[in-house]
């Protein structure tokens, strides 16, 4: 599939990524080699922690965990460092692992990158918490384990969170543009087919308020109704097929017409400038499809002038997007403390505190099936049974097979394809055959 410009391609993405690492300081927070000799501040060892999104740990807005941990253990000092784009992080931890250095103590991964880290070229900069840290894998729901052990049977990373779905909306929105509010109803109205979706978007246009669109982004449009198929990036093997893909082709059209309908707000999601997060706040989009992890998102994005104005419905099909895992490089300085740090994070007693905070499906089956989790409600969301809406989800997770590429081509399909569409009118067949490109002369198989 690749050819010699397939080569130049490889130069060019190291460039880029060489570039993102000089431009950007600190894009995973590891501190320098210089920063990180010896790790000890003041009679305290420092752990840094690179995270992206919103995992729920952090002493202001999570669950205070890092807090907890200083107090159980006063020799240790956590530092988080935390950025919003996921691909400029992992292409900035690749080279970093490539070069055994700059990495933070516990690196989280996200489930599209997964495979490729257990994978041969990488399984062997991970540290085995399989066997370091006191974790006990059999608490993680099985395929969780799967999914993060190597061909020879090192677990490289402990699973954080799920992301069953669901669909967020704001019901002052709904109700100026003559919509139902409960949650119940709204679910009706798209129940069984995300092509629903966009009939209650053409719906919502019609009366829309003043500077609103339905859904934030055709991009998230196609991360959710993607996650809903058996079939998505690679086939049953584990081998990428992304073009072949049933789940693929549907995402793609459903995404491309709401681009093209105008029923998007035509943003970025996790976008570095903030736009993404700032129209949450000004309640700019009345839908925003929802996996688990998304409702501390909204929270933290949308601020307290916001509580009690989104609620969280069923989505048109079930589906899984996103969840994550923590991982110890071999390359840190102070791998046992890294490695008890990630085993105690994700331990069940941790999920279950993550998610009465930041409403993160836990990935440990005790948490999944308390009664902490399946009576939760979150307080920003008001009464709405938040645990038994996600549990609920879940339970009728199978997820798909992937391949090393799943988030690369993840990227080039929504950021370099449907963004295009959406954003500057780049014809659907023109953008499709760009991400071709993109992955041939990226993607070395």
């Amino acid at each position: 599939m690749r050819t010699s410009s397939s080569r130049r391609g490889r130069r060019t993405a190291a460039a880029a990524v060489a570039a993102v690492v000089t431009g950007t300081v600190l894009l995973t927070g590891c501190g320098s080699d210089t920063d990180d000799e010896g790790g000890k501040d003041g009679g305290k060892i420092t752990l840094r922690v690179g995270t992206f999104g919103s995992f729920g740990y952090d002493n202001k807005t999570g669950a205070k965990l890092y807090a907890e941990y200083e107090r159980l253990h006063p020799n240790i000092k956590i530092e988080e460092s935390n950025v919003s784009d996921g691909q400029k992080y992992w292409d900035t931890l690749k080279l970093r692992l490539s070069q055994n250095s700059g990495v933070a103590d516990i690196q989280a991964i996200e489930v599209g990158y997964i495979a490729e880290a257990t994978g041969e070229s990488m399984a062997s900069k991970w540290v085995d918490l399989g066997k370091e840290g006191g974790a006990d894998t059999s608490k993680y729901l099985d395929w969780k384990v799967k999914q993060a052990t190597t061909g020879d049977g090192k677990v490289i990373a402990l699973g954080t969170d799920i992301g069953p779905m669901a669909v967020c909306y704001n019901k002052e929105l709904f109700g100026k543009a003559k919509l139902p509010t409960d949650r119940e109803e709204v679910g009706k109205l798209w129940s069984g087919d995300w092509s629903k979706f966009l009939t209650v978007g053409e719906t919502y246009k019609k009366n829309a308020p003043a500077g609103t669109a339905f859904h934030d982004s055709a991009s998230g449009l196609f991360n959710a109704v993607l996650s809903s198929d058996p079939v998505q990036y690679a086939d049953s093997s584990g081998k990428l097929d992304w073009e072949n893909s049933p789940g693929v082709k549907k995402a793609w059209e459903l995404g491309v017409k709401a681009a093209e309908g105008g029923l998007t707000a035509k943003l970025r999601q996790f976008d570095e400038k903030g736009t993404w997060n700032a129209a949450f706040k000004n309640s700019k989009f009345a839908t925003v499809a929802c996996p688990s992890w998304m409702t501390g998102i909204i929270k933290d994005q949308a601020g307290p002038a916001n509580q009690g104005k989104w609620d969280i419905a069923a989505p048109p099909v079930a589906g899984n997007w996103g969840g994550s895992f923590l991982a110890v490089p071999k390359a840190s300085k102070h791998a046992k403390e890294a490695a008890e740090l990630a085993a105690w994070l994700t331990a069940p007693e941790q999920h279950a505190k993550v998610f009465a905070v930041n409403g993160n499906i836990p990935s440990t089956k005790d948490t999944l099936l308390s009664s902490t989790v399946q009576n939760a409600k979150l307080p920003y969301f008001g009464d709405t049974p938040v645990g038994k809406i996600f549990s609920s989800a879940a339970a009728g997770i199978q997820p798909a097979a992937i391949s090393r590429w799943d988030g690369q081509v993840k990227t080039f399909l929504t950021d370099n394809g449907i963004l295009d569409i959406e954003q500057r009118g780049t014809d659907p067949a023109k953008a499709w055959d760009n991400v071709k490109k993109l992955v041939e002369d990226k993607i070395d198989q």
